[in-house]
Parts: C-alpha cells; structure tokens; sequence
C-alpha cells in the first residue's frame, strides 16, 4: 500500500499561527513607510506649489520687499502676501484669522506639549491641503541662516502647510511644516545650513518644527521612528547620516 503523506491540524494551524505573528509584526511597518512616502511626495508638491505662486505674484507685483512698504495701521502684511500668492492657487475655502476650516479648531501637537498654526489668512486648496500665511517682518530683515550666502538671510514670514487639512494627526513634523517666505522665494524651514536645520536634535527631532527641510532634502520621515533622533540600531540622524538603515 502506498503511504499518503499530508500535513496534520495541529501542524497547519502552528504555521497559521506563524504567519499571524509575521505579518502582525511587518504590516504595520509597511504601511507607515507607504503612508511616509506618500507624505513626502506631497509635501514636495506643495513646495512647488508654493514657489509657483510667489514667483507670479512677483512678476505681477514685483519683488515682495516692496509689498508692505507704506501700509496703514489697519493694513496686516500676512494678508497682503495670502491675497497676490492667492491669485495664483486653486483655493477651495478661505479663512480669516481665527476661522476654522482650513486648519483643524483644536490643538496641533508639537513634540511634548501642544500649539496651535497661527495665520493672518489661511486657504484650503482643491487638493486638501490647507496653508497659513504669516508676515512678521515687513522689511523681511530677519535671519534664519547660520551662513553668508544662504538666501533665508532674508526672510519676511512663514507659511504653514497642514497636508489634510483638518484631518489627519493635526501634528508638527508628521502632516504639519513650516516654509519661510524670503525675499529671494520660497524655502522649507529647517534646511541645510540655517540655525533650525544645524540643531536638529533641538528642534525637528523634539518638537517637530522645522523638519520641511530634512523631508524634502532626504525625502524620508525617518525621525518619526527615531527617539529624539537616536535610532533602535544605535544610528544618530544627521545631515551626514539621514537614515537609519
């Protein structure tokens, strides 16, 4: 007689019960590493959004050094800039200061504590993103680099960018970046050789802020899995070393 050979339950349901395990274990990686991707693509399109729209409104309005020159006392240079870039974006809702709609109502996180995207006027674009804008020098005479040449010398305010706007994790360094409006464009915070992006330790890998710069430059969100910016493998983030792997 020939022998029939075949696996026996208990068998089958061990290996079950493995790839149960297995697949526990590396689904949840994949999916945040196809979720990370995702995010880094799209924030990279709205960058170029962004640098398309102030490189309009320049050639309409000229250079943004002249945009807040002679404003009345009731006059807000956030405002100013959100309305001529405006002009140039596919905006499906606006918001005034203090509305919701754009940005979730409640609190973003910020690495321990909590803050809130503060705007003159905001816009939710047509592809769900919502962005701030905010003027706090009308000269556009501060300083956010850490050497001579580097053009966020000159920078005039800041653009927030919530990814999804409302929805989503409302939180700084994950769906939520900061770019800086210069006199010379457009430029993510926390890049190469500006005081954000030499502290990184400090300030993307803690709190969240200014890690525009890492995404784009790295195209990687790997801080989120590492602790302040130290690895599980032991591997300190850095501009030298972006991964982890």
């Amino acid at each position: 007689m020939r022998k029939i050979l075949a696996f026996t339950l208990a068998e089958t349901l061990i290996v079950m019960g493995i790839i149960g395990v297995v697949a526990a274990l590396t689904i949840p990686n994949l999916n945040q590493s196809t979720g990370d991707r995702e995010k880094v693509a799209k924030l990279k399109k709205e960058y170029a959004v962004l640098e398309d729209a102030f490189g309009r409104a320049v050639a309409t309005y000229g250079p943004i050094s002249r945009w807040f020159t002679n404003l009345s006392a009731d006059d807000d240079a956030g405002v100013i800039a959100a309305n001529r870039m405006g002009e140039f974006l596919k905006i499906s809702k606006t918001c005034e200061q203090g509305d919701s709609g754009c940005f979730g109502s409640g609190v973003y996180k910020a690495g321990g504590g909590n803050t809130f995207p503060g705007f003159s006027k905001a816009y939710l674009l047509a592809d769900g993103a919502a962005i701030g804008f905010s003027i706090i020098s009308n000269d556009c005479s501060l300083d956010f680099s850490s050497d001579d040449i580097n053009p966020t010398l000159n920078t005039c305010g800041s653009i927030q960018v919530d990814l999804d706007g409302a929805k989503g994790v409302n939180e700084y360094g994950n769906d939520t970046f900061e770019f800086l409006i210069t006199k010379s464009g457009i430029y993510p915070a926390g890049g190469q050789n500006t005081t954000d992006g030499d502290s990184l330790a400090t300030t993307c890998f803690s709190t969240g802020f200014s890690c525009a710069g890492w995404v784009i430059e790295n195209e990687n969100m790997e801080y989120l899995k590492a602790n302040g910016g130290k690895c599980s493998n032991g591997t300190e983030l850095s501009w030298a070393t972006p991964t982890c792997k």
